[in-house]
């Protein structure tokens, strides 16, 4: 390995080889001259790779180079650590681009591979003291852009679109398709074909990313570009089985009220389609990739916008935890690999499948995820100027309606948590007082 980072060392650790670390003696430029940022991270690895190569006489030479971009300025690591905490500060206003090289070396099969990988990293507002802070436990001189997001930096990093691990300095994914490229095998233990599946089929990003409502580092088997791939193709599954409204003011209403919850959400890395359906039963449903259908009966039953933006809010808040596509992960596994092929013609066992998909998320979602959602709906509300006492007195009519009506197949309230419990956490997202029938879950139905 021809680099001395501790975090690549570690991370190239997970593929199981045995490996001597030899820090090349190349110096890397940080001017792109006539280049672009891709193609300068990727000579700076190629150079590293090559000088490491002079010195070994067999073996594979793995080497990358890291830099952040922001307003068109490179950023390495800090001379010092006041170039960190100006680099920290900067980078916390804006959002930067992470670019990394990749270069292999094969000496005995004189094979030789570069690549690259690039994410887009958005931060908090750090002040002063915040950062004096995060310099206090973690050195920034051995990092790009001074910060470390497998670690504390992690407190601050509000949000990524692309590889995880790129931010880390290795990007395993393409690390690894490089590898297989160059016929190099690379794990101790064999892959089973299901993990082959995932990893070079399936997956079209680092599999690890982190959920910015949730907080935590989450898996994920998709990019954003094919999760909007997968819910267009069970939007389309929607639309083939449902008739859209032809209520053009009706229609107007949800996307005006749909578009203000969207400009408050913490996810905007996708476009969010809203359209109402034809049919009377309450219920609304979202998709992955930012596609929220309401049902007509739904709308009939709202009493104001208020009441209706945290309908909507609800329904977003699924999408930005990333709901969907993790229920279908868990049911399908490898499956999603099918449903993005919906679209062509005669593949009728796909088309199946993307059906099973669909009536599942039509079931509904865990009650963790809808009292998340809850949440997520009554602070949205709230944001986007909306009166969020809205969603509390439409859970008081989705109470008043359970009661009246037996359960359907389908059914907007199978797989919700019981209404006094989604009551319960409006009110403790709204920071008011709960009393005694907020814990009482008993729902009697009037014959």
């Amino acid at each position: 390995m021809a680099s001395r980072s501790k975090a690549r060392k570690n991370l190239l650790k997970i593929f199981g080889l045995k490996f001597k670390v030899l820090p090349s003696r190349f110096k890397e430029k940080r001017k792109k001259g006539n280049l672009s940022y891709a193609p300068l991270v990727k000579n700076n690895a190629l150079n590293k790779a090559r000088e490491v190569a002079t010195r070994v006489k067999s073996g594979i030479i793995i080497a990358a180079d890291t830099i952040t971009v922001q307003d068109k300025k490179i950023f390495g690591k800090p001379k010092d650590l006041k170039a960190a905490r100006g680099m920290l500060k900067r980078f916390s206003q804006k959002p930067q681009t992470v670019y990394t090289g990749i270069a292999v070396i094969d000496k005995d099969k004189n094979r030789t591979r570069v690549s690259y990988e690039k994410t887009r990293v958005y931060m908090d507002k750090l002040t002063d003291k915040e950062i004096d802070g995060y310099f206090a436990g973690v050195s920034p001189l051995d990092k790009a852009g001074s910060f470390d997001i497998q670690g504390r930096g992690a407190f601050f990093i509000r949000g990524i679109k692309g590889c995880f691990y790129n931010v880390v300095g290795l990007p395993l994914r393409k690390l690894y398709l490089m590898l297989k490229e160059a016929d190099i095998k690379v794990f101790v233990l064999a892959l089973s074909t299901a993990c082959y599946l995932l990893s070079t089929v399936f997956l079209s990003g680092c599999s690890t990313e982190y959920n910015i409502v949730t907080g935590k580092e989450e898996t994920f088997y998709y990019s954003t570009d094919k999760e909007v791939q997968i819910g267009k193709s069970m939007a389309k599954q929607v639309e083939d089985k449902y008739k859209l409204a032809d209520d053009p003011l009706v229609q107007d209403r949800l996307e005006r009220i749909g578009k203000k919850i969207v400009s408050v959400c913490d996810r905007k890395d996708i476009d969010y389609h809203f359209k109402v359906l034809d049919d009377n039963e309450v219920n609304a449903v979202s998709l992955p990739g930012g596609f929220v259908y309401v049902n007509k009966g739904l709308i009939d039953k709202v009493s104001s916008d208020d009441e209706l933006a945290g309908v909507v809010a609800h329904e977003v808040g699924h999408i930005v935890a990333r709901h969907s596509i993790k229920k279908l992960q868990a049911m399908m596994g490898y499956s999603l690999v099918r449903i993005l092929t919906t679209q062509i013609p005669g593949s009728q066992e796909i088309g199946a499948t993307a059906d099973v998909a669909f009536t599942e998320l039509m079931l509904g979602y865990s009650r963790e995820d809808e009292l998340l959602a809850d949440q997520l709906g009554a602070r949205y509300s709230k944001l986007a100027g909306y009166n969020p006492h809205g969603m509390l007195t439409f859970l008081k009519k989705l109470q008043e309606i359970n009661r009246r009506k037996p359960l359907q197949e389908i059914n907007y309230f199978k797989t919700h948590p019981y209404v006094p419990d989604r009551i319960r956490t409006v009110k403790e997202e709204l920071g008011e007082k709960t009393n005694f029938s907020d814990y009482i879950n008993i729902e009697d139905r009037k014959k």
